[in-house]
């Protein structure tokens, strides 16, 4: 079971990330978090396969939060999933631990 954390602050995106995972048979979500802070605080109780990380969050962003979960655990999985298209994110986020970093339009179906 590949256990996953969706950190994002707008609820309708991780209902969403929960309504997909849900129909997998070899996922589940164990935990959301709506700031950086609390994903930071989720990843340390749950310590989940993969994160997915939305970048602007209140409270800590998402580059803070990958890079201090990286921090205490350098071989987390952490997915950046977001808006943001300009290369310095895409840096930024790859240089403090992102696996990778994907756009929220990117799987849209049509």
């Amino acid at each position: 079971m590949i256990r996953i954390l969706a950190a994002d602050d707008h609820a309708l995106l991780r209902e969403g990330i929960a309504a997909i995972v849900g129909n997998q048979t070899d996922m589940e979500l164990v935990a959301e978090a709506k700031n950086g802070r609390e994903a930071v605080e989720l990843f340390r109780q749950h310590q989940p396969d993969v994160t997915l990380m939305d970048l602007q969050m209140p409270e800590m962003n998402g580059i803070d939060a990958l890079s201090a979960i990286r921090a205490e655990f350098p071989e987390a999985r952490v997915i950046v999933l977001t808006t943001y298209t300009g290369d310095v994110q895409v840096f930024r986020a790859l240089k403090a631990g992102a696996r990778a970093y994907l756009l929220k339009g990117c799987c849209a179906r049509n």
